[in-house]
């Protein structure tokens, strides 16, 4: 169900980009010829006046081909793409991005009129209260007990359980002197974690530090901070969250680039968003849709980057077109091609390395070809 889910997100978001380039055409008078979802071979498609629907086999993107969009195949009719001036050019290749935009906005604002699960107050809403002590677990033999309330782990004082927790799981293992309110008096303890096996977001195992005790409400479901906005507000509130993904997305690339941040931490890519994807159905519609809206935002921000094949790419070589007066030659546009699809053939790789690295799947293979 989850791969379902994460194919059809998939293959909208590729869709309404496409869209976008295909209705702009239109409307500037070029003649599309193919819109497709997917690479390749042919699976299935129509033909519906002059432009041909087709579903193809790799389905890792898309593509709308316009009439005279290559300039050796360029005959100068009035419906061809190089035949139009570059305003209109640089308008259909942005159009792709722009709806891609503007759908991640308009998901943003519906979120926030049906509620927006704020995982960050729902976390600090659980209490610091022990439900349950784990059998044979360093809280059972430091002594914890039922209902005792955590007030503080090493003189720092404790709010909730998210504090506690986030403090346990970096103490690396070492005794911790805890101080719990049980019947109404203070009483000192302590606890020496134990470095146990847990899978993350990804499903590959880390080691924590746990001491064994789960909340009084375990499943938090009681403590589930939804925020619910009105009919304007959420207009307000979708766009602040649209800046928001924007400054923080091209602020992790720039920290990838200038190596302040590593590549690992601030990348992902299909693998990863599958994961992402499945973690976001797992709360609910209202998280799901928030993840299409940040997904669909970064589609837009990344295609835009001036890098050949991307839409920004050629924005640039439009941009450059009309500081020049004139076009590029022929080779050096063609060597520009290919460099470009040659980088992000590179990036695609490395991606993909890094997915499928979160996820233990390059550790496994290291492992058995030792």
């Amino acid at each position: 169900m989850t791969f379902l889910i994460f194919a059809f997100i998939l293959g909208f978001l590729i869709v309404v980009h496409e869209a976008g380039h295909f209705w702009m055409a239109r409307r500037k008078g070029v003649r599309v010829e193919e819109f497709a979802f997917g690479f390749g071979p042919k699976l299935w498609g129509f033909k519906k006046g002059a432009t041909e629907y087709r579903i193809c086999a790799i389905p890792l993107g898309g593509y709308v081909k316009m009439a005279g969009d290559e300039r050796g195949t360029c005959k100068g009719s009035a419906d061809e793409y190089f035949s139009k001036p570059p305003g209109h050019r640089a308008l259909i290749i942005l159009m792709g991005p722009a709806v891609n935009f503007l759908l991640a906005y308009l998901c943003f604002v519906i979120v926030f009129w049906i509620g927006a699960v704020d995982l960050d107050a729902t976390s600090r809403a659980v209490p610091a209260c022990v439900g349950k002590i784990m059998p044979a677990s360093a809280a059972l033999e430091a002594g914890f007990a039922a209902e005792d309330i955590i007030l503080s782990i090493d003189g720092h004082k404790i709010a909730n359980w998210a504090e506690m927790q986030d403090t346990v799981m970096s103490s690396g293992g070492r005794v911790l002197d805890v101080v719990v309110t049980r019947a109404g008096q203070p009483v000192p303890l302590k606890v020496a974690p134990r470095m146990e096996k847990t899978r993350d977001l990804f499903g590959r195992e880390h080691a924590v530090a746990r001491i064994g005790i789960q909340p009084k409400a375990p499943d938090q479901a009681s403590h589930l901070v939804v925020r619910r906005y009105g009919f304007l507000e959420g207009f307000v509130k979708g766009a602040g969250e649209l800046r928001d993904v924007t400054v923080k997305t091209y602020a992790a690339l720039w920290q990838i680039v200038s190596g302040q941040r590593s590549a690992k931490e601030g990348m992902t890519g299909l693998v990863g968003m599958f994961f992402i994807v499945k973690f976001a159905a797992s709360i609910g519609f209202s998280f799901l849709l928030y993840i299409v809206g940040v997904i669909s935002a970064s589609l837009a921000l990344f295609n835009i980057l001036p890098v050949i094949p991307l839409d920004g790419g050629h924005l640039a070589l439009l941009g450059l077109e009309k500081l020049r007066g004139r076009v590029l030659s022929p080779r050096t546009e063609d060597l520009v091609m290919k460099a470009g699809f040659a980088l992000i053939i590179m990036l695609a790789v490395f991606v993909f390395y890094l997915d499928f690295e979160r996820i233990g799947l390059i550790d496994r293979l290291r492992s058995l070809i030792k």
